[in-house]
């Protein structure tokens, strides 16, 4: 059966994650069983949930702060929102998200897996308050001059931006630096999280937020 797949937890993440592997697990089967049910995960992902999703997602909280609040936009089944609640039980999880049938398993899922830390909100981007959050994450949710637009009013001034991307990072970056500018981004840099330990690294563009849109600032690369 499919949903035997996500119960076998991979040695890695007892490695990488000993305290959040039980937790890790059940949210695991969760997204096999009613995640898949529900529309929100594809069957055909159930065998690479570890891989592909909650490992890829994890290693993502190595770039936020101790203690931060988080904003996961357009969150769908929780990725990476809930794995970051799970694997950092000091940070603040908003799991944000504006369709009704995921919020409803949202809420079931931080129930069920008893994550104080965590909660959803049923809202747009850009109905959520300015400078809210320190830091705004995203995965595959639209192009990142888009997302920029949405995310990075919602940090604090130097909180953080980051957008899960694929082998189109940098292209997509040079895209969007004249709106990453317009938009008063202070730095911004695309890392390779996970790389001598994952099948395939979770690849972040992280942007500073800087002064509130229309600044004069002009943002940098990082090294």
């Amino acid at each position: 059966m499919t949903e035997d797949v996500s119960r076998e937890t991979p040695p890695l993440v007892e490695k990488l994650f000993p305290r959040a592997a039980v937790p890790l697990s059940a949210y695991a089967e969760l997204l096999a069983t009613e995640g898949t049910l529900r529309g929100l995960i594809g069957p055909r992902e159930v065998p690479r949930l570890w891989d592909r999703h909650l490992l890829n997602c994890a290693v993502l909280e190595r770039l936020i702060p101790e203690e931060a609040s988080v904003a996961d936009i357009g969150t769908g089944a929780g990725l990476p929102g809930l794995v970051l609640a799970i694997v950092r039980p000091d940070l603040e999880v908003a799991l944000v998200e504006p369709l009704l049938r995921r919020t409803t398993f949202l809420e079931e899922a931080v129930e069920s897996l008893g994550l104080s830390n965590a909660s959803v909100v049923r809202a747009r981007a850009e109905d959520l308050p300015p400078a809210s959050y320190d830091v705004v994450a995203s995965r595959a949710v639209a192009p990142l001059g888009k997302l920029a637009r949405w995310c990075l009013p919602l940090c604090v001034e130097g909180g953080l931006m980051l957008a899960m991307k694929g082998s189109s990072a940098e292209d997509e970056l040079e895209a969007a630096e004249p709106e990453l500018a317009k938009l008063g981004a202070e730095l911004w840099h695309i890392h390779q999280l996970g790389v001598d330990e994952l099948a395939q690294p979770t690849t972040v563009v992280s942007i500073v937020a800087g002064r509130a849109a229309g600044g004069s600032r002009h943002g940098r690369r990082g090294r």
